[in-house]
Parts: structure tokens; C-alpha cells; sequence
């Protein structure tokens, strides 16, 4: 696995180099879906994914390769994105945005990444997983 200096996340592809570019991001997805079919506390968010689990698991590598600086191959694979529209059909209050914050928290620390790595991944995953929520308590009058 890559390291770099924390300095370098956020910075062109030095996230992306950190979490050791592709391979170490489809090593990372494995984990966090792995954990998260596994462990019972994660049983709500699990059962959301009902698509081809292959597909699914691909479709997060993809886009966390390019939104951690790498190569943005998800538009020519899979489409537009919008993460509030693609979310848009669940029901992700508080509860399950923290729920997958920490099942993604759990699989960094499981693959080794240093803790200024981990921090920093949760801190940004933290941004669009809360947009998230707040789209779906509105469309679901969660809120």
C-alpha cells in the first residue's frame, strides 16, 4: 500500500495514490460491502442493494476512483451520477447515513490506511453522505 504525505489528499490524484489507486480501492470496496453483508449492524443499509452485487460493488470503485482524483471512467461506464437523485428511493435519516459512514470508517481501518488517511476519507465521504440524508428526509418527510 501507498503513502503519502496528508498533505497530498485533496491535491490532484494524491488521494487516490494514497488508498493505492485502483487495486487498493477494489481491495477497500471489498471490504466495506463485505463487512457491511456480514455484520448484523448493518443489516438496514444492506438490504437496500439489490442489484447484481459484481455491478454494484464495481459501480463504487468507479466512482470513488474519480472522486479521490483518479481516472472518471463512471459517465462512459454507468451514466450521469447525481448521488442525492441516485439515492433518492431510500429512506436514509440520520440513523443509516451514520450506519454507512461507519461500516466505510471500519473497512479503511481494516485495510491498513493510516489514520490521517481514514480521517480525511470519512471527513469528505461525511459531505455527500449528508446531502444524501437531507434529500431523502424531504422527499420521505423524514425530517
Amino acid at each position: 500500500m501507498n503513502t503519502y504525505n496528508k498533505s497530498e489528499y485533496g491535491k490532484g490524484d494524491g488521494t487516490y495514490r494514497a488508498l493505492g489507486e485502483e487495486q487498493g480501492v477494489r481491495a477497500l470496496i471489498d471490504d466495506f460491502y463485505d463487512l457491511m453483508m456480514t455484520d448484523p449492524a448493518y443489516e438496514t443499509i444492506w438490504r437496500w442493494h439489490t442489484e447484481d452485487k459484481k455491478i454494484m460493488r464495481d459501480k463504487l470503485v468507479v466512482f470513488l476512483c474519480g472522486w479521490t482524483g483518479g481516472p472518471r471512467k463512471y459517465k462512459e461506464k454507468y451514466g450521469a451520477i447525481g448521488i442525492p437523485r441516485v439515492h433518492a428511493h431510500l429512506k436514509v435519516g440520520a440513523e443509516e447515513r451514520d450506519q454507512w459512514l461507519e461500516c466505510m470508517q471500519r473497512a479503511l481501518e481494516k485495510s491498513g490506511y493510516p489514520n490521517s488517511l481514514v480521517e480525511y476519507m470519512i471527513r469528505q465521504l461525511s459531505i455527500p453522505a449528508e446531502r444524501v440524508r437531507q434529500s431523502c428526509e424531504k422527499i420521505h418527510g423524514l425530517a
